[in-house]
């Protein structure tokens, strides 16, 4: 059976939690790893989600609007 795909804010909310578990520290290696690369897939699709919104917004305003900021870019 195929996995449900999960809208954009569970994903998020999901890898909040991830976060706060491997920054507390308590996990056994094996467990830190397997909710790492976990996080790592979350990411990641979280990411696409937003390039793909992002773009969406710059075709259905035929690229009038100026490019938003994001923290990253102002590191």
């Amino acid at each position: 059976m195929a996995k449900k795909k999960q809208d954009f804010e569970t994903r998020l909310a999901r890898l909040q939690k991830i976060v706060e578990s491997l920054e507390a520290g308590e996990l056994a290696l094996e467990d830190g790893v397997t909710l790492f690369k976990e996080g790592v897939e979350l990411a990641g699709s979280c990411r696409e989600q937003l390039e793909k919104a992002r773009n969406e917004v710059k075709l259905l305003t035929d690229g009038k609007l100026k490019d938003f900021r994001t923290e990253e870019d102002d590191v």
